[in-house]
């Protein structure tokens, strides 16, 4: 059986001063920047982490989220009774990569190599709505939509300033869309219709709206 290997070395990997090279010593170990965008709506449990990551060894979440917690990008607590779990969540300097996140995402999609049919976790699905969202569009139509993704439920509002996605429900809801993560992307980015792979209840017309406020910006030109 072969084995992940697991990188503990506290030794500086550049030996740079630029904030690039840190970034990359910080969040730059396979996995750990994903680790982040799991955490980007909020607390979780370990197991919670590791579905959301397909392909990640328990081996190798510990010793990222261990990683990241030394950094103080992400800390750990548990949860009072009768929950008594330890969870994770991002502290308030984690919070803030996402700018960069988002940065990144919107950069590599540009790439021939990104493939949107592969699969997401409902975080994933979430965060590219918040790098995607066409903002001038979004702020002729303000609405509040209840999702149900893969059957975690988040609420997304979206106005002038984006689209601000949180997990839970809400009671009022201008629409509620229920699915699996590669049934949203096919819908919202791959153009599939929303009959047979999305339940949406609501105005039609706003759905229809709603799936064309995240265009994927065009490929680069290739040699």
């Amino acid at each position: 059986m072969k084995l992940d290997k697991v990188s503990s070395n506290p030794k500086r990997w550049y030996d740079d001063a630029c904030g690039t090279a840190l970034a990359m010593e910080l969040v730059g170990e396979r996995w750990s920047l994903l680790i982040v965008r799991e955490l980007m709506f909020g607390a979780r449990r370990f197991g919670e982490i590791k579905a959301g990551l397909s392909g990640i060894s328990a081996n190798v979440l510990t010793q990222r989220l261990d990683g990241l917690e030394r950094a103080g990008i992400l800390s750990k607590r548990r949860l009072p009774s009768p929950a008594n779990v330890q969870v994770y969540e991002l502290t308030e300097w984690g919070y803030q990569s996402e700018t960069a996140i988002q940065e990144l995402g919107r950069w590599a999609v540009r790439s021939p190599a990104h493939d949107p049919s592969l699969p997401l976790s409902p975080a994933s699905l979430m965060m590219s709505f918040r790098t995607m969202i066409d903002r001038h569009a979004a702020a002729e139509r303000p609405m509040t939509v209840s999702l149900e993704v893969t059957g975690e439920p988040f609420v997304a509002r979206v106005d002038a300033r984006g689209i601000a996605v949180e997990r839970g429900i809400v009671s009022a809801a201008d629409l509620r869309l229920t699915g699996a993560t590669t049934a949203f992307a096919a819908v919202i980015y791959g153009g599939a219709p929303a009959e047979g792979l999305l339940t949406v209840d609501g105005d039609k017309a706003l759905f229809d709206r709603f799936r064309t406020l995240f265009p994927l910006p065009a490929k680069i030109a290739t040699p």
